[in-house]
């Protein structure tokens, strides 16, 4: 594990398309399919590391008190050949383990998490109905053995603000992880 922080991509940054594998359903999913009505959150996370699996819990939290007013999608972009836990059998295994159903996509070519510029799981975008970026970075302060327990509070200010009309702080802190296993 090799702990890499976030490359915090640009502020205002349109939301990358993308048509990749949903790990749930069986089918690829497009973000033309994410409702235009509502904001996005896109994560950048995999099945392994250990800092993602510290946030299991609060992203449950996260799709419980968010899921009908966010379009919610996590992309592992992980190397499999290396990384087998972190392929698509195994991610669609973790959703129906945790109790999720939001698209879990396979970034099979890796090409989206170099869009987005995403360096390490997890790593968190929100985008506004506009589809621009007003939030990256990270979930909260806690980390694996921090002895700090996730809340969620960075990334769910930036949620209640942007729903709530309010003014979301730039002053955004990076995610930290692991490197994504680029190959």
């Amino acid at each position: 594990m090799a702990l890499t922080y976030s490359s915090m991509l640009e502020l205002g940054s349109s939301l990358e398309e993308f048509k990749l594998l949903n790990t749930v359903s069986g089918n690829d999913f497009s973000s033309n399919e994410l409702d235009e009505a509502k904001p996005s959150l896109i994560m950048f996370i995999c099945n392994h590391c250990p800092y993602v699996i510290h946030y299991h819990q609060e992203i449950k939290r996260l799709a419980g008190d968010y899921a009908e007013i966010l379009n919610m999608v996590a992309i592992s972009s992980n190397d499999i050949e290396n990384y087998p836990q972190d392929g698509p059998d195994k991610m669609g295994e973790l959703w129906k383990d945790l109790g999720l159903s939001f698209p879990y996509l396979f970034d099979s070519t890796q090409e989206i998490a170099k869009k987005y510029k995403a360096e390490c799981t997890p790593e968190f975008y929100l985008f506004n109905r506009s589809q621009q970026l007003v939030y990256r970075g990270r979930l909260d302060e806690s980390s694996p053995n921090s002895g700090i327990e996730p809340t969620g509070k960075d990334l769910r200010d930036a949620i209640d603000n942007l729903i709530g009309g309010k003014e979301i702080n730039s002053n955004q802190l990076p995610s930290m992880g692991c490197n994504i296993k680029w190959f």
